[in-house]
């Protein structure tokens, strides 16, 4: 790979461009790759978050943990959840519960094998000791600017 600077040139560069880069790279990289299975991002969060639940949760509970991916917000992930429902994948119950339809389960089998193709596109020539690394320097810059972020 042909890095962008010499290490001395690496050094000086700004962390909020290159985060922001790989963001857009990553970002809509998955998301083109997602549109041309027929979903969205927040679709597949949401698929992933009832297909893979231990016990049904709530669209409350889905909304909490989704509505800061991305700065999506509870109003998109409500709207998504909608869609989600709107197109057979999952049903709502009339305490809020959600549940995955067998439709709903091949659909999100099929995002999943991509999503898995994907990580592995992006992580290629990337050992897991310098992925860790990377991400606990990032969640240092997060720590140090007075920064929050979680993720499940």
């Amino acid at each position: 790979m042909e890095y962008s600077h010499d290490d001395a040139g690496l050094i000086q560069q700004p962390i909020g461009y290159w985060t922001w880069a790989a963001y857009d790279a990553v970002v809509t990289r998955t998301r083109g790759a997602l549109a041309a299975i027929g979903t969205t991002q927040p679709q597949w969060w949401i698929l992933a978050q009832v297909a893979q639940a231990p016990q049904a949760k709530t669209r409350g509970e889905v909304t909490a943990t989704l509505q800061g991916y991305l700065a999506v917000g509870s109003t998109m992930v409500s709207e998504e959840i909608d869609t989600t429902i709107a197109r057979g994948w999952i049903t709502q119950d009339a305490e809020g519960r959600l549940g995955i339809t067998s439709e709903g389960r091949a659909f999100f089998e099929k995002a999943a094998a991509l999503q898995k193709e994907l990580w592995a596109e992006r992580h290629a020539g990337i050992p897991d000791d310098e992925y860790l690394t990377t991400l606990k320097v990032l969640q240092r810059f997060i720590h140090n600017t007075g920064g929050q972020a979680w993720h499940h």
